[in-house]
């Protein structure tokens, strides 16, 4: 689904663009209907360039045989093969509204937990300390 990572870092971004990508994919065709390569780079340009072109395909065929996209054929803009674009059914913006929601409830959440959490910058030790700093281990 993703490029190969190397760090720690990038295999955490890649596992959570992973819950949200198909909420992604919605957006993005609420924005205008879109075909294949258009977001693979419309998700690079927003920031998220972890996913590849193949990795799209089979989530967009999930999203229409879940009837939440519909998609048609249209001539290509360079004159080249007619291209797959896809847009929203009714259910589909039903399902953005709703992901949407759940996103930013969940992501709240995960903020207000890291910044509690982020100020004790000893609670990652393995040494317990009392409120005069001594150590009790």
């Amino acid at each position: 689904m993703t490029k190969e990572l190397p760090d720690a870092v990038g295999q955490r971004h890649s596992q959570l663009l992973r819950g949200v990508l198909d909420i992604c994919l919605l957006a993005l065709i609420a924005e205008r209907p879109r075909y294949g390569f258009e977001f693979t780079q419309a998700l690079a340009d927003s920031g998220l360039d972890l996913v590849r072109e193949g990795s799209i395909y089979p989530l967009l065929s999930r999203l229409e045989r879940g009837g939440l996209i519909s998609s048609y054929r249209a001539p290509s803009g360079s004159g080249g093969a007619p291209r797959k674009y896809y847009r929203l059914t009714e259910a589909g913006c039903a399902e953005l509204d709703g992901g949407r929601v759940a996103w930013h409830g969940f992501a709240g959440a995960v903020s207000g937990l890291l910044a509690e959490t982020g100020a004790d910058t000893d609670a990652h030790t393995d040494t317990d300390t009392t409120s005069t700093g001594k150590s009790t281990s």
